[in-house]
């Protein structure tokens, strides 16, 4: 009899521990269930570790959005990761450069562009190789992304030197931290980058051997799905979307890009020295669409290749 008991006492334990097991899968499902429906509504934006994205950072960290709205940032290390979710839909919105979007949109995914954003490159050479000029190049590793504004960059800088493509080695690096480490680290020879690994990398003297802000381009860009602009709710959050980065735009004008040191700290992997080296008197502008001659810079350059 005792051991009867026993048996029925634990076939009631067994059987209420599957009861809550099976409960607990089913809250489980329905919460994942609720967090994809909010996120799929929300407006979703993919960003990187540049300095063409503080205005969106601060925007959001700061609550210059629309409380009303939600609006969410997926952040990535390499612009590649940002078009696939662009691609796919699983963002709305990319910082990115002309060239890349341009590309997007030849594969067949339509794009607004609602703002040109103030992002420059620089190739920086290793100062171990006393690289002086463009011509140094022959010969040597140079990191990049391809079809990017960096991958136009090097052609530049190889039709410019009158060197022959074969002659400099581009390395694919999509994580602009890792593309930053590898100069660091004396595992490359030259790079192209952006805002701030710009300023951590001429932190060690590293030698500039092309700067776009000499060359008239302003190839960064803000661009959204244009699927998703036909519909009044997204539109809506567009609106409030581009109301807090005229916002943050206008705040980082007026105060300094380090009065937000808080921002960088929290989105940026930088030194405190870098940190207090970055180009305070940077500016930002409203939202506004690229320039003509930009797109089709990206445009005949991709007809090239």
């Amino acid at each position: 009899m005792k051991k009867l008991m026993i048996f029925i006492v634990t076939a009631l334990l067994v059987i209420g521990c599957g009861q809550s097991y099976e409960e607990t899968k089913r809250l489980t499902r329905a919460q994942r269930l609720k967090l994809w429906r909010e996120d799929s509504a929300a407006l979703k934006i993919a960003v990187m570790p540049t300095l063409d994205c503080l205005p969106i950072f601060i925007a959001k960290d700061h609550h210059m959005f629309d409380t009303a709205v939600d609006i969410r940032l997926k952040h990535f290390n390499a612009q590649m990761d940002c078009d696939t979710a662009l691609i796919r839909g699983r963002v709305e919105g990319i910082v990115s450069d002309l060239v890349r979007t341009e590309r997007i949109i030849k594969q067949g995914i339509p794009l607004r562009y609602v703002a040109a954003t103030n992002a420059y490159w620089l190739l920086i050479s290793n100062r171990q190789l006393r690289m002086s000029n463009l011509k140094h190049l022959n010969d040597r590793m140079l990191a990049m992304t391809r079809y990017s504004v960096t991958d136009m960059l090097g052609d530049i800088a190889v039709d410019s030197a009158k060197l022959k493509p074969e002659q400099v080695f581009r390395i694919q690096v999509n994580d602009v931290n890792i593309r930053l480490k590898m100069l660091e680290n004396n595992e490359m020879d030259a790079l192209l980058m952006t805002e701030p690994q710009v300023t951590q990398a001429l932190l060690g003297k590293h030698k500039v051997l092309l700067d776009t802000r000499q060359m008239d381009m302003q190839m960064g860009v803000l661009a959204f799905r244009e699927k998703e602009m036909n519909d009044k709710n997204r539109m809506r959050q567009m609106d409030a979307f581009l109301k807090g980065y005229n916002e943050a735009c206008d705040s980082i004008n007026h105060y300094g890009v380090r009065h937000y040191s808080d921002v960088i700290k929290k989105n940026y992997k930088l030194s405190e020295q870098a940190l207090k080296q970055l180009p305070d008197s940077l500016k930002f502008v409203h939202a506004v669409a690229p320039r003509q001659k930009d797109v089709e810079k990206a445009r005949q350059w991709l007809a090239r290749k």
